[in-house]
C-alpha cells in the first residue's frame, strides 16, 4: 500500500480530530494500526484537537431481584438505604439484643448452616465449637444478612467510622528523646 498525497491528507485530517490510530487504519483500509502510527511519527504530526479516550460510562448499579413467594406473588425487595428499621442500638439495647435466644424452626430444630435460608438472620449465637451453637434465624430485613434487631449492632453509622479511622491516623507514637 502507497501513501499517496489523498490518503495523507485523510490521515492528517482525522488525526487532528482526535481519531485513533486504529479508527484511522479503519477508515483508510488496506493499512494497520502500526502503519499509521508510524506515518503519524514520520510526518510529525503533534497533538491532536481531542483526546482519543473511550466514554466514561456511569457504573451500573445493582438492582434488587424481585422474589417469587409460594402464592404465585411477585415481591421486589425495596433498596437497603430506603430501609428506616436499622437505627442504632444503645447500650442498653445492645445487652438485650445480644440475649436473644435463636428462634426454633417449625421442625423444633434451631437454625444452622444445613438449615439457613436467604431471608432468615445470619447472626451467629454461642461458641461455634459447642453443639448448642445456632443462628439467630428470624426474618431478615430485605437485602441484609441479619434481622433489625442485629442489624442496630452489626452496622454503625459511617461518622462513626469515619472518626475511629481519622483518630488512627492522628495517632503518632511518641518517641523518647535520647540525653
Amino acid at each position: 500500500m502507497a501513501w499517496t498525497d489523498e490518503r495523507v491528507e485523510t490521515l492528517k485530517k482525522l488525526w487532528a480530530e482526535g481519531h485513533s490510530a486504529s479508527q484511522i487504519a479503519k477508515e483508510l483500509g488496506g493499512v494497520t494500526r502500526n502503519a499509521v502510527i508510524g506515518k503519524v511519527h514520520r510526518l510529525g504530526l503533534s497533538g491532536r484537537a481531542t483526546p482519543s479516550r473511550p466514554v466514561k460510562r456511569p457504573p451500573r448499579l445493582a438492582r434488587p431481584k424481585p422474589r417469587i413467594l409460594p402464592d404465585g406473588t411477585v415481591k421486589t425487595p425495596q433498596p437497603r438505604s430506603a430501609s428506616p428499621a436499622v437505627t442504632k442500638a444503645t447500650r442498653e439495647d445492645r445487652a438485650e439484643i445480644e440475649a436473644l435466644p435463636p428462634l426454633e424452626l417449625k421442625n423444633g430444630e434451631k437454625a444452622t448452616v444445613l438449615n439457613l435460608s436467604g431471608s432468615m438472620c445470619k447472626w451467629p449465637i454461642g461458641d461455634p465449637a459447642d453443639p448448642n451453637f445456632a443462628f439467630c434465624g428470624r426474618n431478615a430485613e430485605c437485602g441484609s444478612p441479619y434481622c433489625a434487631e442485629h442489624a442496630k449492632i452489626a452496622f454503625q453509622p459511617a461518622r462513626k467510622r469515619e472518626r475511629k479511622k481519622q483518630d488512627e491516623y492522628d495517632y503518632v507514637p511518641k518517641i523518647a528523646a535520647r540525653g
